[in-house]
């Protein structure tokens, strides 16, 4: 692919990936609101402490496969036929193993109500297994725009049938519903805009040449899956389902904002370094530009939604959840450096070393578990600052390995993204104290996102920031054409 291509394709994909996850982060974000106001912590508890379990369940059915078939030079209807049996057998058996753990889980919460909750919920994993196999096929070529409309349809759908059901009084079973729907319209419209249909001709051949891979993308996904969803297990064990759903709201309005940039990112990141795996010179020159991009999107957007965190929480989702705008800007600290750490991940991936992603995630993950549940008696609180300080610290860790595949150095990647962190901190900050005596909540928005957005656009381009000119200069010619 030559460079032009690839430049113009990378950035079609950037900016349908960044419409794509825009709209669907209002989505989340209306939808979020409705059912904030309808229920309560302890909702958002009940569902939160299964997520762990459905979160491990989906990563053990998936396999890597996605990622190991884009690797594949060339992938044919051999290789996603024996994925698409294999997940979803795998999927079925798991599940069967989860229905008779139910009790086993509510025990362990101590809530009986869980049983079935937990019977239904897990039934999401099986659905989703279905569509591993066109949604690889959809992400190997670049069908973004496709991926868009399945992504946004989805959540529409699910949107409205979970607000339907918490308004009719269905508490944590509309939100179980919401999950489920979501997973069978994604599944359905991903079959119809693929095109591709499985055949009964069942090869596993193309598995065992996979899974030397795969098998250490899903060790890694669950040691991930176990980092994120740490806190949600042991609130959920020593404390009770109001904290957990404290928690899981602030975890998913943090989810939101990096979602919204590491979607984007994700979208074209690992099949572009693929493209020029063989090339270390233009892959660095491109992950370099990558990681300026990221660095110039996620440190204002998620910093600035850790000063506003208050104020959004109270107006949106009403007062009864204020308890969860202090756990979101923490997160949100971390939330900035996620959409980074991810673009180093997705560098090691495309350059087939899974083994390195994996052996880093569960260093990552024993590394937290150990340090979270050694600060337990201190708080929530302090847990917290050591789970943001340690997440921060391993993009270091990170950059050992990047280094020594494309040459990347600590000073490339100070300079890349250090003059977007520091204004943004400045920014932010500097705001914070500036507007610290307004009381009326919807002016302090206000004049929060405007002074941080128009300084921060107006100093980059006084400093003639190529990123933010080269940024305008794509969407004027979007826009015209």
């Amino acid at each position: 692919m030559g460079e032009s291509s690839l430049k113009e394709k990378t950035a079609k994909g950037l900016f349908l990936g960044g419409f794509s996850n825009g709209i669907q982060q209002l989505l989340n974000l209306g939808f979020g609101i409705v059912l904030g106001r309808l229920l309560n912590d302890s909702d958002y508890g009940m569902v939160g402490m299964l997520t762990v379990f459905s979160a491990i369940a989906s990563a053990l059915q998936e396999g890597g496969f996605v990622s190991a078939l884009t690797n594949k030079e060339r992938a044919s209807h051999k290789d996603y036929n024996a994925v698409f049996w294999f997940s979803t057998l795998c999927s079925i058996s798991i599940y069967i193993l989860l229905f008779l753990a139910a009790p086993l889980i509510a025990d362990f919460y101590k809530i009986p109500e869980l049983i079935p909750l937990a019977r239904f919920s897990f039934l999401g994993f099986v659905i989703s297994s279905l569509n591993i196999a066109p949604r690889a096929y959809l992400f190997k070529n670049l069908r973004v725009k496709e991926t868009t409309i399945i992504s946004i349809s989805s959540l529409t759908v699910s949107g409205i049938v979970g607000i339907t059901l918490a308004a009719n009084g269905f508490a944590y079973w509309g939100i179980a519903t919401q999950t489920i729907s979501y997973v069978l319209v994604m599944t359905i419209l991903t079959f119809y805009f693929s095109r591709w249909r499985p055949s009964f001709l069942i090869d596993f051949k193309p598995i065992r040449e996979m899974i030397g891979f795969s098998s250490k993308l899903i060790i890694t996904s669950i040691f991930h899956i176990i980092n994120t969803n740490l806190f949600s297990v042991l609130l959920g064990k020593f404390y009770s389902e109001r904290e957990v759903g404290n928690f899981t709201q602030a975890n998913k309005w943090n989810g939101m904002g990096h979602t919204l940039i590491t979607g984007m990112i994700n979208g074209i990141a690992q099949p572009v370094f693929t493209s020029v795996a063989n090339d270390k010179a233009r892959q660095l020159a491109i992950f370099r530009k990558l990681l300026r991009f990221t660095a110039f999107i996620s440190f204002p957007a998620m910093l600035g939604l850790s000063l506003v965190s208050k104020e959004l929480i109270v107006i949106t989702i009403t007062e009864k959840w204020l308890a969860s705008a202090y756990i979101l800007q923490l997160l949100c600290i971390w939330g900035a450096f996620i959409p980074i750490t991810n673009l180093f991940s997705n560098l090691i991936i495309s350059r087939g070393y899974s083994s390195i992603y994996m052996w880093n995630t569960i260093g990552l993950s024993i590394v937290q578990i150990i340090a979270v549940c050694a600060m337990f008696p201190f708080g929530l609180e302090w847990m917290l600052r050591i789970f943001v300080l340690i997440n921060i610290s391993w993009l270091f860790v990170w950059l050992v390995f990047v280094k020594r595949e494309i040459g990347l150095t600590l000073r490339d990647m100070l300079k890349d993204i250090s003059p977007y962190l520091l204004l943004s901190t400045v920014l932010v900050l500097g705001t914070h104290y500036a507007t610290h005596s307004i009381e009326n909540l919807y002016l302090s928005m206000a004049v929060k996102v405007i002074i941080v957005a128009s300084l921060y656009v107006l100093t980059l381009w006084k400093l003639h920031s190529v990123i933010l000119q080269e940024s305008i200069e794509f969407l004027l010619k979007k826009r015209k054409k």
